[in-house]
Parts: C-alpha cells; structure tokens; sequence
C-alpha cells in the first residue's frame, strides 16, 4: 500500500546528528511513512549509519548521491518518494513526536490546504545567537493564511524542515528550483503565487538546530542580497503586477538595495518616503524622497498605486503600519512589508 507521509532529509556529513533525528521521525505517532533519506555524497559515516536505520527500519530508504548540493538532493528524494504528503526533515534537527499526526491531521481537516507548517524552538539553547532568536520569535508569530501571506516578503515566513505540502501542489509548481537564491523560500513565493493555501500547527512540534555551519550562514544563496533579488522577482510578478505607481517607505540600504532590483525587474518606482529630514528633499535612484506627510498627495497621483514597507530596524514595520492603517490602506492590498 502508498503510505501517506514522505519524510524527505538530505543529508551532507551529518554522522553526528542524523541518528537523532532519524530516531525522532521514526518513533513518531505517525507510523504510515516512508522515509526517504538522500545522502549527497557524504565523506565521514553517514551512508553507514543510515544503512544501519534502514537494515532496522523498512520504512527508511536510502538513496545515494554524489555530491551536487541541496536542491537535486532535494528533488531526488521527491521522485524517489511515492506519498501524496511530503514531510520536510533535517538531518540535524528534532521532530517531536506528534508532529507528523498534527500535520496530517490538519491536512484531513482542510482539503484545500497545501502547506502545513508548526511553531519551532531552536536549541541548544546555550548555542542560539539573538539574531536566530528574533527571527524564530517573528517566525513564531504566523500561524494563518493571511499572517502568513501578508508577510511573505519580509522574510521565509516558514522553518524549511517543520513543513508538510502536498505532492500535488509541488509538482504543480514544478519542485525545487535553481534560481541562485534560497530553494525553500522560492518554493513558498511560488506557491504563493499559484494562490495556495498555508498555515500552521500552533504548537512548538519541531527542534530547529542552531549551527554556525548551517547552509545559511556559508552559501552565498541564502545571502541578503539574494534574497532581495529573490523579493523583487516576485513582487514584480504579484502584488506590483498592473500597478502604475510604486512607493517605497524608506530610502536606506534596504529600500536602496531593494529598489535596484526591482527597477531591473521593471518596477514602475515613482518616490522613496522617509522620515529623515536631511533625506527629504534629494533623490534616491533617481526618484525624490518624500515625506510621510506627503503620502497622501502621491497616493493620489496613480490609479493603481502600491507602498512597499523597506524599513528593517527593529519596530518600525510597526510604526509604519500604524500610519498605512490610519490612512485606510489596507496590508496585503494597498501595501506590504518588505523588510
């Protein structure tokens, strides 16, 4: 019989971490699985060790590589896999034992649904850096479709590893995809884009590891900048598509930065508005910067304008959200958070 669960990790020298984690998914609650584990050709034990699992466990497969990197390992895993549901898993991390049962549970109960993700809790805890701790606690914070969506373009409003999709919506969209920026956050803008829908489980049901050495601190795809290039590639194709005025809230590095690819993406950029005196009154890109008072009077010059929210320090989003909202403008219509 097809299991319903595919837990899908890849797996890169992770000889001291992998049975834990493998031990986690496989003492679950949920037994319908197949475990597909890919190794991307490791060079210290970890084939060995998952030989070991699979030797114990029918349910784990083992699929080896040589060496190409995350996304063909990721794809692999995918065609080697044969369930309607794909439960993402990292060979570093813990899942907690009801995990996948409230996963599917949540996908039994909302047909339409395409993405399930959980709350997550990184450790050790002596080892997470307060940056990690930020984002966890704004990651933490979006459990709806709509907190979801309305924040898709601060950041990847998702923990990779908590996730479960259903196979259909993947293929629809055509798997994970090479496009130098992160392979999981351009799989949830494309499904995004292709109107699917998304929410959490709001309890903590998986244990993300902090490591110096995770894939987003050394490979330059999951850079700031890539991640920029990655935003505007989107925002170009959704919510600025058919809009004749683009304003971006902020003329620092990140609305600086930002609007360099959207204007290569054809972004019709009309103003920057910023709150710094000594900006207001010079031109960014070539564009004047306004102040916030002066919102209302370029609001009015378009029939289909849009405010991107670039402000990236701390609270800010907020203060300006505070002014959209008391101007009518409403989130993930008139504008977005972009930072």
């Amino acid at each position: 019989m097809t299991p319903r669960v595919a837990v899908v990790m890849p797996c890169l020298d992770v000889g001291a971490t992998v049975d834990a984690a493998v031990e986690s998914v496989l003492a679950g609650t949920f037994a319908d699985l197949e475990f597909i584990t890919v190794d991307d050709g490791s060079t210290d034990d970890t084939p060995e060790r998952l030989l070991s699992w699979q030797g114990r466990d029918h349910r784990l497969r083992l699929v080896r590589r040589p060496h190409e990197g995350i996304i063909p390992a990721l794809n692999a895993g995918l065609a080697a896999s044969r369930a309607p549901l794909v439960a993402r898993m990292d060979a570093d991390d813990i899942s907690l034992p009801d995990r996948l049962s409230k996963q599917v549970a949540c996908m039994d109960a909302q047909p339409d649904l395409a993405v399930v993700g959980c709350l997550v809790r990184a450790f050790p805890e002596a080892d997470v850096r307060q940056g990690f701790r930020i984002y966890i606690d704004w990651l933490n914070s979006l459990v709806s479709h709509d907190d979801i969506t309305q924040q898709i373009f601060v950041e990847s409003p998702l923990a990779h590893p908590s996730v479960m999709v259903r196979r259909a919506w993947i293929d629809r969209v055509g798997g994970y995809q090479e496009r130098g920026w992160p392979e999981d956050y351009d799989l949830w803008l494309r499904l995004n884009e292709a109107g699917a829908m998304f929410t959490k489980v709001p309890e903590v049901l998986l244990l993300w590891r902090e490591n110096a050495d995770r894939a987003t601190r050394t490979d330059s795809r999951y850079s700031v900048e890539n991640f920029l290039r990655a935003k505007a590639h989107y925002l170009v194709r959704g919510p600025l598509a058919d809009r004749d005025g683009l304003i971006i809230w902020g003329s620092g590095q990140m609305g600086k930065r930002l609007s360099k690819h959207l204007l290569r993406e054809g972004a019709p950029l009309a103003a920057f508005i910023d709150i710094d005196p000594a900006k207001i009154g010079r031109r960014r890109r070539d564009r004047p910067i306004v102040a916030v008072d002066d919102l209302d009077d370029w609001w009015g010059r378009f029939a289909h304008p849009v405010v991107l929210a670039a402000v990236g320090s701390r609270g800010a989003r907020e203060i300006i959200r505070r002014h959209l909202v008391e101007r009518g403008l409403l989130e993930g219509q008139d504008w977005w958070a972009v930072a």
